[in-house]
């Protein structure tokens, strides 16, 4: 809860607050989603949620945060300069950030992969929380938390 809320507390400094309202909702998304993944595992293969899973959460939800800052500093960036319609730039900064984010998860994938196919059975399970967490978190990166920002 601590660590929540000191990356609530960055993400209001740094942005406005409308910004750090939908980069908390993306954050919460990936947290619960992954949460949601594991309580059906534990339920189906009895799988156990240790401290090595808190971290887990803990380090996605860093890694979440990040993304997510830098797709809104690259839209607040491009707003600066108003060359275009408010919904363009954010779609414009999205395609713009995509690739980096893209690159950088799947960088990020390949040696957790290679830990879950060979790695020892005490790590499968945090490796694979890991995984889904990226995977997740570069979802709503890119998609879920850009998306809260654009007007009809």
């Amino acid at each position: 809860m601590v660590s929540l809320f000191a990356i609530s507390l960055y993400i209001t400094i740094r942005f406005d607050k409308k910004y750090a309202l939908f980069a908390l909702l993306a954050l919460f998304h990936d947290l619960l989603i992954v949460f949601g993944i594991f309580s059906w595992l534990g339920i189906i293969l009895s799988v156990e949620v240790n401290s090595l899973f808190a971290v887990s959460l803990l380090t996605i939800a860093g890694y979440s945060v990040n993304d997510t800052v830098v797709i809104f500093d690259r839209i607040r960036e491009n707003l600066k300069s108003k060359k275009e319609g408010y919904n363009e730039t954010i779609q414009l900064s999205v395609n713009e950030s995509f690739r980096r984010t893209t690159f950088t998860s799947i960088t990020t994938l390949i040696p957790l992969l290679s830990v879950i196919l060979f790695g020892s059975y005490s790590l499968f399970w945090f490796s694979l929380a890991l995984s889904l967490g990226i995977i997740v978190g570069s979802y709503s990166s890119i998609l879920l938390a850009p998306s809260l920002l654009l007007k009809d």
